[in-house]
Order: C-alpha cells, then structure tokens, then sequence
C-alpha cells in the first residue's frame, strides 16, 4: 500500500523526535498537526497526553521531566501567548528541558481564519523577545532539525521552539 506524502512527512518529524530522546508529549488539537499527533498516538516509544490549554501543557511537562521523561509540547503558534507565564516561571525559572513543536499559521499561509494573522506577525519577535532559539522547518531536508532541537533542549535544559511551516506538506516529491 502506497502511503500519503503527509503519512511519510507526519512520521519523519516523530521519529525525530524519537531520534532527539522525546518521549513524553502534551498536544493541542491543530488541524494542521493532525497527523503528527495521530502517529505520536499510535507510538508506543512515546506517552502522549491530549491538553486543553497551553500553560496546563506546560506544567504537566515539567511533571514529566520530574518523573525523568524527555516532554514536548505540541501547539498551534497563534496559542503560544496562552503559555508565557508558565514558560518563563516554571520552565526556564527552574531550567527545565522543553521543546515546543508548533505549526506556523497565519499570515500568507492561505489562512481562512483571520485571528490566527496576529500572532503570526507576533511569533518570531516573541521568540526573540522570550530568548528561546527556534528554527522554521519548510522543506523535508529540515526534519532533522528536530532532532537536533530536542538535544539542545535536553542537554542544555532549555525551551527549544521548531515551526513548521504549511509548504512542509505542501512540498512537491
């Protein structure tokens, strides 16, 4: 059976995560992360716990990372503000290893929800703002940046953001 380019690209980007020690995942609904979160259900290398907000995201990592897990958070970038508080309070306070998967909507991205325009203009300077390193991954050559931002993240106990940008899957073979 022939599987979908986005089956190939949702299962790149885990076992990168996989690669980079992750096993421990909080997510947010995201239709354009869908299919990462439906692979990372289906692995059992990683426990996954479905969240209602941002910030509760984040504390129920850093009780992972108490409990010796490697925990990611998986966002819509227009949620991000929601997690502030607990990113800088708790996780860098404390110097707690998070990486932050989020996807990158908003702006030229054939968006039809206006609301997501804002934070999209706001993400990158935030970052900046927050001095959490990211990178923005738009082609498959880039997936290994995951695993390299998941390292940092872990062996530096820091917060480590990667976006992923829609032309990731819209990306032609």
């Amino acid at each position: 059976m022939l599987e979908k380019r986005e089956d190939v690209i949702d299962r790149s980007i885990v076992d990168a995560l996989i690669e980079g020690g992750i096993d421990f995942v909080c997510s947010l609904p995201c239709n354009m992360l869908a299919g990462i979160i439906e692979t990372i259900e289906q692995e059992r290398r990683i426990t996954h716990i479905p969240v209602t907000r941002e910030e509760e995201g984040v504390g129920i990592a850093a009780g992972a990372h108490l409990g010796g897990k490697k925990p990611a958070l998986i966002i819509q970038n227009s949620g991000f503000g929601n997690s502030i508080n607990a990113l800088l309070s708790l996780t860098r306070l404390y110097r707690m290893p998070l990486l932050i998967l989020m996807s990158h909507r908003g702006g030229d991205r054939n968006e039809q929800i206006a609301a997501q325009n804002p934070m999209d203009e706001a993400i990158i300077p935030l970052l900046e703002a927050l001095k959490i390193r990211y990178c923005c991954i738009s082609r498959r050559a880039e997936i290994g940046s995951i695993r390299e931002a998941a390292v940092d993240a872990m062996t530096q106990s820091e917060i480590r953001a990667v976006l992923l940008e829609g032309e990731l899957w819209d990306e032609e073979d």
